[in-house]
């Protein structure tokens, strides 16, 4: 059924333990559940769209309550999507009117910059009002679980990382080709069919595109599980426009401190703001964390991270110690992590994985 080139993609559909941790996106991957954002498109929202911004988020926590109600009969068996008529404007519709009024005043990330993209003004992710996508293409690389998936990488980042091996596209946010939601949706579409398990939203980051990810989803009639593949600084505004409508949060934890973090990819409250962000992904749907272990990091930031993971997000959640590290871009420039990790440090890190307590791991 699935155009795969690797074994474990293959074996990784039998694998119980990964299967009920992810297990409606497995649904949906087999088209046995409609995506999140196709039952958002069904939930009904009575408002003018011209109304105050304030009222307009009342309504969405009001229809974000029906929706979860919704995609609990649906899943059920109780009520069938198809059997559902679209109501002339959806959550989906709302969400996309708000997002576009945070680009008057852009907070989509924690940085806040409250700059006006739709003006022309760029903030600290340097993004504009249209998305520019690096590139597009069937991933083979990632977990198991999604390969093959259908990867599109924005330019542009929220984070200034000195180890980036995406410098390229994440630090400069005008290269890349200005594309359209629905061109975006096109591709999508095309790739489903063609094999695809899913569409992999990433960069760089995709938050400053948050506007352009929900119109493209809003025309897209193909049902694909939809992975948000990000460092996950984004605002509280910005992850209340992401519930109902992603079916995985492919997340990248990177530090288990704010120093850490403010030396490497200069940006404050890291742990506050991730760790947040980590609870309220979990609690909307499914969760894939990814951890790069880094040299010389494993009692500051490795340890803390797996800990609070098994703490706070169960046994169970799918995380991936990743051992691919190596220094790119200006990591030359600080002398700790100027190397690749050793194999006692990765091993120390399964170790400290298994300690916590969780079960659900890839390497």
């Amino acid at each position: 059924m699935w155009r795969v080139l690797r074994p474990d993609s293959v074996a990784v559909l039998g694998d119980e333990l990964i299967r009920s941790s992810l297990k409606r996106y497995f649904a949906v991957m087999e088209n046995k559940l409609p995506a999140r954002f196709q039952v958002a498109k069904r939930v009904p929202v009575r408002t003018d769209l011209g109304s105050e911004t304030k009222k307009l988020w009342r309504v969405h926590e009001q229809a974000l309550k029906r929706f979860r109600k919704l995609l609990a009969d649906i899943d059920s068996g109780r009520t069938k999507i198809e059997e559902l008529e679209k109501p002339e404007l959806s959550l989906l519709d709302l969400k996309i009117e708000l997002s576009r009024r945070i680009l008057e005043s852009c907070h989509f990330c924690e940085w806040k910059c409250g700059v006006n993209r739709k003006a022309g003004e760029r903030g600290a992710c340097g993004v504009g009002e249209r998305s520019r996508v690096a590139s597009e293409f069937m991933h083979y690389g990632e977990e198991p679980e999604l390969v093959p998936s259908y990867t599109i990488f924005f330019s542009g980042c929220t984070f200034k990382c000195c180890f980036c091996q995406n410098w390229d596209i994440s630090q400069f946010p005008e290269n890349g080709v200005e594309t359209s939601p629905r061109t975006l949706s096109s591709l999508v579409s095309v790739h489903r069919r063609e094999g695809a398990r899913n569409v992999n939203w990433v960069g760089g980051d995709p938050t400053p595109n948050i506007h352009d990810i929900l119109a493209a989803l809003n025309v897209c009639e193909e049902n694909v599980p939809s992975v948000w593949n990000s460092n996950m600084y984004l605002s509280l505004e910005g992850m209340k426009l992401l519930f109902a409508t992603q079916d995985v949060y492919l997340t990248d934890f990177k530090y288990g401190n704010n120093r850490c973090a403010l030396r490497y990819s200069k940006v404050p409250r890291y742990w506050e703001v991730v760790t947040r962000n980590h609870r309220l992904a979990f609690a909307d749907a499914e969760l894939i964390i990814r951890h790069l272990v880094l040299p010389e990091h494993i009692e500051c930031c490795t340890k803390p991270i797996l800990k609070w993971i098994a703490d706070n997000l169960g046994a169970t959640v799918r995380v991936n110690i990743m051992n691919q590290y190596r220094p790119c871009y200006e990591a030359k420039k600080y002398e700790e992590i100027n190397r690749r990790i050793t194999h006692e440090e990765y091993e120390s890190a399964l170790r400290m994985a298994k300690k916590a307590g969780l079960k659900n791991l890839g390497t």
